[in-house]
């Protein structure tokens, strides 16, 4: 059990370590693109995909256990080492954990510069201003017209204050 905890931590730092190295350059990722695609399939000089950066998640555990599959048949082939099939799982697992530790954590700064901030702020000030438009156009009360009265001049009775109306009541003395 130990030896099984201590591989999946080593393979937790190699999906860190993959990842990275696979974010810097992806040559051997373009390597294969050019061989096995024509000229219109290739991927575009700017695109920075490779077998385990920007992948999703199925493409990411093909190419990990592709990876450790041909690691096991070299080792079962050429060392007397006969390895359990629990170690290379919990290596897969540890190497896919790690490479989303790696994009969660190591790459995370990318998203955190200043510009990406003023885009988010001003596109949630316009989801707010368009979602207090559609309020006010609900709830607003539709103005109706109203007929028009004849207006008389009425005498302005002059009002009395507060303590003089308490006195007429009987309130206060």
């Amino acid at each position: 059990m130990t030896l099984e905890i201590i591989i999946f931590i080593l393979s937790i730092l190699f999906g860190i370590a993959l990842y990275w190295r696979e974010s810097k350059s992806n040559a051997i990722y373009r390597f294969i693109n050019k061989l096995v695609y024509n000229d219109e399939l290739q991927m575009k000089p700017d695109n920075r995909k490779g077998f385990i950066h920007l992948q999703p998640f199925l493409m990411r555990l093909v190419y990990i256990s592709l990876l450790f599959i041909v690691a096991a048949i070299i080792l079962q082939y050429a060392t007397p080492i006969q390895a359990f099939v629990q170690y290379f799982v919990s290596a897969i697992v540890g190497t896919l954990i790690g490479t989303y530790i790696a994009s969660a954590f190591l790459f995370a700064r990318n998203s955190t510069k200043k510009e990406n901030f003023e885009k988010v702020f001003d596109k949630g000030k316009e989801m707010v201003e368009d979602f207090t438009e559609d309020v006010k156009d609900r709830f607003e009360p539709k103005e109706q017209p109203t007929p028009e009265t004849k207006e008389t001049p009425t005498e302005e009775v002059p009002k009395k204050s507060a303590r003089d109306r308490l006195k007429d009541k009987g309130m206060i003395k």
